[in-house]
Parts: C-alpha cells; sequence; structure tokens
C-alpha cells in the first residue's frame, strides 16, 4: 500500500500539471461548476483513506489486547512456577529385585527363651516335632547389650537376627521362643527391624549402632499362643539434602496356635514368621513438577510477541500519521486548483 501511495504520489504532480493547463486553456470558454471540480475524485479517495484508518485502529486494538494477554500469561507462568517450587510432588516409584540385603531383626524377648530358628523356602513350614523343647537354631545371631537411647540409664538386651533374603523362593524365618511363666496379664515380645544385617555385623561399636536403630525405626509386639505371620515390605524415602532413609511397612496376621502337648502347662509358647511380602522397593521422592526450561521458553516466546506486537503498532501509528498528512497535502492542492 504504501509503495502504491509513493507510485501514486510521483505521478499527480504531472498529472496535476496537465489539469492546470487544461484549466488554464479553458478557463476563458467554459467554467465548470464545483462538484465537476473537487468533489467526486476527493470524496473517494478520502472514503477509502477513512476506511483504511478504521481498519488500523481496529488491528491496534486487537495487538493492544493481545499484549494485555500475552502481560497476563507472564504473569500468571512467573506465579505457577513459584507456587510448584514451594509445593513438591511426591512421586514413589518401583524397583524389583531378585534378593534382599538381608534385613536385621532385633528381639527384646526379655525372660523368654529361643528355642528354634530355622529358614524355611516356598511357605512350607512342617509341623513342629517336640513344640516347647530345644530345637536346632539355624539362622545367624548376635546378642547384644546397651543402654536405652532414650533414658541413657536402663541396660537392654537384644538378641540380633538375620532376616530373609531370596524373595523369588520366598524365603522365610520361623523362630520359637519359650517363656516359663510371667505374672503378666498379658504376654508379648518387642522387635524392629533395620535396613541391613551385614552392616551391624561390621560395626566396630554394635551397641551405639543398636541404640541409632531404636532411635529411627519403630517397634512391634508379637503374642504368645498364637503364630504371627509378618510380610515386610522396603520404603526407601530421599530428602531433600540427598540422604536416603529407609523403613519398613508390614502386614501382620495371626492365627491361634492350638496346643496339643498331653500335661496343662503354664508357660507361654511364641511362634513368629518373617517373610518379604514381594520383590519390589518402594522409593518417595519429593519433585517439582515445575520445568525452569520450559517457563524460559514459554516466557521467550511471549516476549517476542509483546515486541511484534509493539512493533507492529508503532508502524501502524507512523502509516497513520502519513496517510493522514498525504490526505491533507492533496487536499490543500485541490483548493488551490479551484482557487
Amino acid at each position: 500500500q504504501l509503495s502504491e501511495d509513493v507510485e501514486r504520489a510521483s505521478e499527480n504532480p504531472a498529472d496535476e500539471r496537465e489539469g492546470e493547463m487544461e484549466v488554464h486553456e479553458d478557463s476563458s470558454s467554459v467554467i465548470l461548476p464545483d462538484s465537476e471540480l473537487g468533489t467526486s475524485a476527493p470524496s473517494l479517495r478520502f472514503s477509502k483513506t477513512c476506511l483504511k484508518n478504521v481498519f488500523s485502529v481496529i488491528l491496534l486494538f486487537i495487538y493492544l489486547l493481545l499484549m494485555a494477554v500475552a502481560v497476563f500469561l507472564v504473569y500468571q507462568t512467573i506465579s505457577d512456577f513459584r507456587e510448584k517450587l514451594k509445593h513438591p510432588v511426591m512421586s514413589v516409584s518401583y524397583k524389583e529385585v531378585s534378593l534382599y540385603d538381608a534385613p536385621g531383626i532385633a528381639f527384646y524377648p526379655g525372660k523368654a527363651r529361643l528355642l528354634s530358628c530355622k529358614h524355611h523356602y516356598y511357605d512350607h513350614i512342617p509341623p513342629l516335632i517336640n513344640p516347647g523343647q530345644p530345637g536346632d537354631i539355624e539362622c545367624t545371631t548376635q546378642r547384644i547389650n546397651y543402654t536405652d537411647p532414650f533414658t541413657n540409664q536402663t541396660m537392654k538386651y537384644a538378641l540380633v537376627v538375620q532376616g530373609p533374603r531370596d524373595v523369588k523362593k520366598k524365603e522365610l524365618v520361623f523362630l520359637q521362643f519359650h517363656l516359663n511363666g510371667t505374672d503378666q496379664d498379658f504376654s508379648a515380645i518387642d522387635y524392629l527391624l533395620f535396613s541391613s544385617f551385614q552392616e551391624f555385623i561390621n560395626s566396630p561399636e554394635k551397641a551405639e549402632f543398636m541404640k541409632d536403630c531404636e532411635s529411627s525405626y519403630s517397634s512391634w509386639k508379637f503374642s504368645g499362643g498364637f503364630r504371627t505371620w509378618v510380610k515386610m515390605s522396603l520404603v526407601k524415602t530421599k530428602e531433600e539434602d540427598g540422604s536416603e532413609t529407609v523403613e519398613f511397612k508390614q502386614e501382620t496376621s495371626v492365627v491361634n496356635y492350638i496346643d496339643q502337648r498331653t500335661k496343662p502347662r503354664s508357660d507361654q509358647l511364641f511362634f513368629v514368621v518373617f517373610e518379604w511380602k514381594d520383590p519390589f522397593i518402594q522409593t518417595v521422592q519429593d519433585i517439582v513438577t515445575a520445568n525452569p526450561w520450559n517457563m524460559i521458553a514459554l516466557l521467550c516466546g511471549i516476549f517476542l510477541a509483546l515486541f511484534k506486537a509493539a512493533d507492529f503498532a508503532k508502524l501502524s501509528v507512523k502509516w497513520m500519521i502519513k496517510i493522514r498528512k498525504r490526505h491533507l497535502k492533496r487536499k490543500s492542492q485541490v483548493m488551490n486548483h479551484i482557487n
């Protein structure tokens, strides 16, 4: 459009000079009315220019609206990014393994005595031959004494047993305890689970290791006169500082033990089974869903659109001013010709 206007402007002086010569030549003989001199052609040009100006103003308002939307998007994007940084999302992933690192099972039997401990496979536990009598202890065990981490005065006695490892063969550990009478209404044995029995064996300060375990892990109980079946699952949690904590989740089922011994007894028998629930290690960590690169790319696109819109608005205003000046110049030339 600008090039057409330039061509018209370059052609108009010759046409105007020819029209001026014709007017001087014919002015002595013919007097033209005002409607034929300057009304038809300028009005047509004025209408086209007016439409172009209106269309340019509409476009200018549209681009201003788009700029306002872009500014709002920038503000909203930055606000969402800051909000996601403050509230990370918890991510849970599962890793399948065939062998676990054997956990440590720390029992606090008190006056109870360990009668037997065996590893079985494929969930098969043979019937007890002599319940209540000492049997084979085929598990790796370690006895340890240490002070209570919460009171620092009471001595505690713990029996640490190596837990199952082979999850595909459904390895389990079956233990039997015996308590020869108690003055309490309820009899139970406390235990806790920690992540690695090998770390306990390799630790130079086993008492301090057990104090740390008791401070970090939860403890549970199993009762006498029942067979308690414990199915464990391992949960690893990654902290913000990069450290990793391990805890156990367990599902416990209790089955009544039918004492078939001939003579009535006042002692208590404890049976407990430990096995892995499934071959999946659950890993929990907090992640930030906001991706800074996506936000930077979005902001670059929005700012580019803003600059292009501002550039277009600037050119539109300049073009409107130029068209207006050209229209006023032509109008003044027509009025000079009429005069």
